[in-house]
């Protein structure tokens, strides 16, 4: 159990931090360090209403009595955040355009009171999606004694090492210049978000919200492909794998389950997950595009005006 609270704690945590560290990172580097506290504030309260959803869950909901809703409240969260990731990867792209052109000081004064609460709705939802999941993957490893992982070494020491990994990936940030740093972040924000939209889209799947126009003769929801003997997605279907053929897969399904929750990773999508995580890829791209097209004809016509 040690084990398994560990790899749930870093993994849950070292997200929720790459991503409140990019926002504090990417707000320091533009000199607006006075949002800071708002960044701050959304962690506050996603802390609290975490630590609140476990002591529900371990006093009030006798445990797995709200097990059947999470799913409806993951799919929610899931959804809600990739939109408002979508929404920083194009405020960063702009500024990143903005910057070959204007001061960094001229860059901050976008910010406005608008942007102080994207900022806490940001960290909000980034943090208590992690506190969310973590709550229940603990219930679900414990039978519904939450309070048992919580006090295991493992869930301390993951979060330990997930603080050190995000403090030493934040502090080589600070030699890469202004505009590559947006560049980075954009594209592993774009990742992180394609993930979380079509960890959603499999959820609603196995709900029976929507359904798959590619199906088996047995009406089953059927696979592009299968890729479980390189990386099963959970070490259950490791298990499942070894029985079946007798071999161990390539790669442990410890680590598929890490990029599972990480990037959305899947071992044998459906046509819908297929589609869409390449296609959120396909849609940001045009719309970063579309973008630098509209502020290339702004400058221009900045420049016009100027002469």
């Amino acid at each position: 159990m040690d084990l398994q609270a560990f790899l749930i704690t870093f993994r849950e945590a070292l997200e929720a931090i790459l991503i409140v560290g990019v926002i504090l990172t990417y707000l320091t580097r533009i000199d607006a360090i006075k949002w800071h506290k708002w960044v701050w504030v959304g962690v506050f309260f996603a802390v609290i209403v975490s630590y609140g959803l476990a002591l529900a869950f371990q006093v009030l909901l006798t445990g797995f009595a709200s097990m059947g809703s999470q799913n409806y409240m993951k799919i929610g969260i899931m959804l809600i955040s990739s939109g408002l990731l979508t929404h920083m990867i194009m405020f960063m792209g702009k500024q990143s355009s903005e910057l070959q052109g204007k001061v960094q000081s001229k860059v901050a004064h976008i910010l406005t009171i608008g942007g102080a609460i994207n900022m806490v709705v940001h960290s909000f939802l980034v943090v208590v999606r992690e506190g969310v999941e973590t709550v229940f993957f603990f219930a679900a490893i414990t039978g519904g004694n939450i309070q048992k992982a919580l006090e295991s070494w493992g869930a301390l020491f993951g979060l330990v090492l997930a603080i050190v990994v995000g403090l030493l990936f934040f502090k080589g940030t600070k030699k890469i210049r202004l505009g590559t740093f947006f560049r980075i972040t954009a594209v592993f924000l774009m990742m992180i978000s394609a993930g979380l939209f079509v960890q959603a889209i499999g959820i609603m799947q196995d709900l029976g919200i929507i359904g798959s126009l590619y199906r088996t003769a047995g009406h089953q929801i059927g696979e592009i492909y299968n890729i479980t003997g390189f990386m099963p997605e959970h070490p259950i279907d490791g298990v499942q794998y070894l029985r079946d053929y007798g071999k161990e897969p390539f790669l442990s399904g410890q680590v598929g389950i890490f990029f599972k929750a990480f990037l959305g990773y899947t071992q044998n999508p459906s046509l819908e997950e297929f589609v869409g995580y390449w296609g959120y890829y396909f849609l940001v791209f045009i719309l970063l595009g579309v973008q630098k097209k509209r502020h290339e004809r702004e400058q221009a016509k900045e420049d016009e005006v100027a002469a």
